[in-house]
């Protein structure tokens, strides 16, 4: 190992972009399917992993939904964010920052209090026995109503103070944020802090959108090659927002072989920076094929 590895590895960290669904490792997936009595389309932990070999986002987000099925009670939810939260502490990570989907929970009849009760109870005992801080950042669906992710917002009220903000995600294509302009004008009215993806399979203008009309705070840029064209709006902003953080979720992206070299995006914003005032901040996860 050499010793920049050493050092990455020593180094603190901070994980500002995890959906816990995602998390789910096959072998868990398994352990939670026999718990809850549920069927599989998969016979084994290694057709799970083939099945990630998908070809676009609609691809992955089927599997990750199956995946999502079998989290059923509040010790699902736990044990869930556990096991990720116990590889967090392996990576020095001390603060992470978790998003998960509460609609595709509640369409299928698990109540909004079983998925958080489930999951802050983990984040809880994180913090005591490993020193890592978090924020749980509910999303709404966007390929689901308006009114569903209204209906979403009021469930989560009573746990406000469990709450850092709302993100959107799912689907991109034909769903754009402005789609959700009233849910978002409603969640900066309760002051939480807006978050969402853009850009992974839609045009720059639904990265203009949710700058402009849902007002995001962080956004999680894809890198479509619809995003060719981007870097002139990313640097625009970038001096707009001073230190605001721009989230490139690339290894979504590669799985689902809508990515451009993320090299090219990052020197092309630095070719057209002026005297290096511009900071393009690009938080990567290391994930483990």
């Amino acid at each position: 190992m050499s010793d920049l590895h050493e050092f990455i590895d020593a180094a603190p960290k901070v994980e500002l972009h995890l959906h816990i669904e995602g998390s789910l490792e096959p072998a868990m997936l398994f352990d939670l399917a026999q718990r809850n009595g549920i069927d599989l389309p998969f016979d084994s932990v290694e057709a799970v992993r083939a099945a990630y070999d998908f070809g676009n986002l609609q691809d992955f987000l089927d599997i990750y939904y199956q995946g999502m099925n079998v989290l059923r009670s509040e010790r699902d939810f736990y044990d869930l964010t556990w096991a990720y939260l116990e590889r967090a502490a392996a990576q020095n990570i001390v603060h992470t920052e978790i998003f998960f989907d509460p609609q595709g929970h509640t369409e299928r009849g698990i109540a909004f209090e079983t998925v958080i009760d489930g999951i802050h109870a983990a984040l809880t005992e994180a913090r005591a026995r490993f020193g890592i801080s978090s924020r749980l950042i509910p999303c709404f669906l966007r390929h689901l109503s308006e009114a569903s992710a209204f209906a979403t917002l009021e469930q989560a009220l009573p746990h406000r103070d469990r709450i850092a903000g709302f993100g959107l995600d799912s689907s991109e294509r034909g769903h754009p944020p402005s789609k959700f302009e009233r849910v978002f004008a409603r969640v900066r009215d309760l002051g939480l802090r807006v978050v969402a993806h853009a850009g992974e399979e839609g045009p720059p203008e639904y990265v203009r959108e949710a700058l402009d009309l849902l007002h995001v705070e962080r956004d999680a840029l894809g890198l479509g090659q619809e995003l060719l064209g981007l870097a002139d709006l990313l640097l625009e902003r970038i001096e707009d927002a001073g230190r605001q953080a721009r989230e490139v979720a690339r290894f979504v992206d590669q799985r689902g072989r809508l990515v451009l070299e993320l090299a090219d995006l990052v020197v092309d914003l630095l070719e057209r920076a002026r005297g290096g005032e511009h900071v393009l901040r690009v938080v990567r996860r290391v994930v483990d094929d």
